[in-house]
């Protein structure tokens, strides 16, 4: 349930309704807005039910909620939300923008892809450190040396750090070192671990699943909220469908789909919705047109050697013309980079 309080409802209205909702052992999530307050209501199905708040003074009306997830659809906050990532928003006017190797390998190429990345005006730099593979005997990641070396290039070039967890059991460890965890599409229903980083204070991007529907991924996203942590980012990065010439087939519908149904950023991966290099800067441009509020994209200094994900990692120049030419299209969108 959500509770609209009047424009005229005064802050003793608002607090005798939070006193009213928390007295029936219900939870409270405030809304602020510039002319309306909303009153989030969460708990037992059968409390909420049973509780009449309609004749509150201060109280406009009450709105029953139908879907499963709450806290973070937009009726239940309706402006956009901003995700705070130690200074740089995710969410708003500016697109953030995420790049840098799917894997960390070394120092060097980390520098290499930090300097090149932060002179093409990304925000934050990627790279795995523990890396979930189809295969056993692909290449695993560096674990924490892989961190270390990831949050001192990120440090010396300016840019924050985002990078994948895939157990729960290392959520401090990773905490150390990245500014956003990164909950990979494998682990999007990995329900364990979306519980605990509910409880982490730092913000979690959120992968759809290989084959996910919207409904199943803000779900996901909603085990995350209830825990507590709202700074929450979707990603689309593509679902499995027939379509073999590509690695995925990037669902780009779902940029509008999230901005309907949640009030969280969402931002697109086109170099695991794609797979292909060349296929990168097309797909950027059309997830800027369609509306997302950014991107991360795989650059690599030097992709024919890369450990992982070589044919979809672009090269530093590729990179630098991408940013150009999705500049382009944010303009026109009322976006900047």
């Amino acid at each position: 349930m959500i509770i609209v309080m009047s424009p005229k409802a005064t802050q003793q209205n608002l607090e005798d309704v939070i006193k009213k909702v928390e007295s029936n052992g219900l939870k409270v999530n405030l809304s602020k807005g510039e002319e309306r307050t909303i009153v989030g209501v969460i708990g037992d199905k059968k409390k909420i039910a049973n509780l009449e708040m309609i004749m509150m003074d201060g109280v406009e009306k009450t709105v029953r909620i139908t879907e499963k997830y709450k806290l973070v659809s937009r009726e239940f906050h309706p402006a956009d939300s901003i995700i705070d990532v130690d200074g740089v928003p995710v969410g708003g006017k500016q697109l953030a923008i995420m790049a840098g190797p799917c894997s960390v390998e070394s120092m060097e190429q980390l520098r290499e892809s930090a300097r090149a990345v932060k002179e093409a005006g990304a925000q934050f730099l990627r790279g795995g450190a523990f890396k979930p593979r189809t295969s056993p005997y692909d290449f695993q990641g560096l674990a924490e040396e892989g961190l270390k070396m990831l949050r001192k290039a990120a440090d010396e070039f300016g840019l924050k750090v985002i990078t994948e967890i895939v157990d729960k059991d290392d959520i401090d460890l990773i905490g150390e070192y990245t500014d956003v965890y990164q909950v990979g599409a494998r682990n999007m229903q990995n329900f364990q671990l979306l519980k605990a980083l509910g409880k982490a204070k730092k913000p979690v991007m959120l992968k759809r699943g290989l084959a996910a529907t919207i409904n199943e991924w803000l779900n996901a996203a909603e085990y995350i909220a209830s825990g507590g942590n709202m700074n929450i980012i979707f990603c689309e990065r593509g679902i499995r469908t027939y379509e073999t010439f590509t690695r995925n087939t990037l669902d780009l519908s779902a940029v509008a789909a999230i901005k309907e149904l949640s009030h969280l950023p969402i931002i697109v991966d086109p170099s695991h919705g794609t797979g292909r290099r060349e296929l990168v800067e097309p797909m950027s441009r059309a997830a800027v047109a369609a509306g997302c509020d950014g991107l991360i994209i795989e650059v690599h200094p030097h992709p024919e050697v890369a450990l992982s994900d070589g044919k979809q990692s672009l090269r530093p120049n590729d990179f630098r013309h991408l940013m150009g030419e999705v500049g382009k299209v944010a303009a026109v969108m009322g976006r900047e980079l």
